[in-house]
């Protein structure tokens, strides 16, 4: 018997791919709420369609991240142009950074931007994220840094954000909060877990005694058994993480 997939039209291989990624981006924004790394109808998660036309989805603004569905998500150009009708507005910062990275990174599939407290509290130091802890130090070589401009509704923002992020997958957006790019949503997700979940813990160390910091040669072998992550992600993390939101928040592919 033939592969049911090898049958399909480029029409219909396009739909079915679509389909899949919009299930996909869906699922971030509920574990994103589920984590409570969610700002009420702020930040941004956005997913590039496969094909020439660069469009990308992202959140319908006004809608809690629990509530968003992959039906309800919205296709926009680079120009910030809806694709297809909708009923829901979209973020004119986030389409500005998304835009941008997504225009610029033919790499970077998903793009997730956060402002969480942890995230936004090392983006307020002059330091910047510390290489303290086997978490922070899987991201070494990684991490980009881009000093805040104000609210992203500037156009003319884009080229100096993509310059500073070049071809880094995490970035400490300065005094605002962070951002992960990734070959795949699951790539994307677990950068942001790793850059997140290191930020707390790095204000967690800064609340007691001196800190203590690996020797240089430590961080570049951390550094070397790091280059597996994104692997992981795609075969390990996003199943395991998709059948615990199966579990908690459940309606998320409709």
């Amino acid at each position: 018997m033939p592969d049911a997939a090898a049958c399909l039209t480029p029409i219909e291989d396009a739909a079915a791919a679509e389909r899949a990624l919009r299930v996909d981006l869906a699922a971030a924004y509920r574990l994103i709420a589920l984590f409570g790394w969610d700002d009420l109808v702020f930040t941004h998660i956005s997913a590039r369609v496969p094909g020439p036309e660069h469009h990308f989805l992202i959140n319908p603004y006004g809608l809690m991240f629990d509530e968003i569905t992959a039906s309800s998500l919205v296709k926009v150009d680079l120009d910030g142009n809806k694709v297809e009708p909708s009923d829901f507005p979209v973020n004119p910062a986030g389409f500005t950074i998304h835009s941008a990275v997504h225009g610029a990174r033919e790499d970077a599939q998903c793009v997730m931007h956060l402002h969480t407290i942890a995230g936004t509290g090392v983006s307020c130091q002059d330091e910047g994220l510390l290489p303290l802890n086997q978490t922070a130090m899987l991201l070494n070589g990684q991490i980009a840094y881009h000093d805040f401009e104000g609210v992203a509704l500037n156009h003319d923002e884009r080229p100096r954000l993509v310059a500073d992020l070049g071809d880094k997958n995490a970035m400490v957006l300065r005094n605002h909060g962070t951002l992960t790019a990734g070959r795949s949503v699951a790539e994307a997700f677990t950068f942001m877990y790793f850059l997140e979940r290191a930020c707390a813990m790095q204000i967690a160390a800064q609340a007691g005694a001196k800190l203590r910091i690996p020797h240089d040669h430590v961080q570049e072998v951390v550094e070397q058994q790091s280059r597996g992550l994104g692997q992981a992600a795609d075969l390990l993390v996003w199943p395991a993480l998709l059948r615990r939101l199966d579990r908690l928040s459940p309606g998320y592919a409709d």
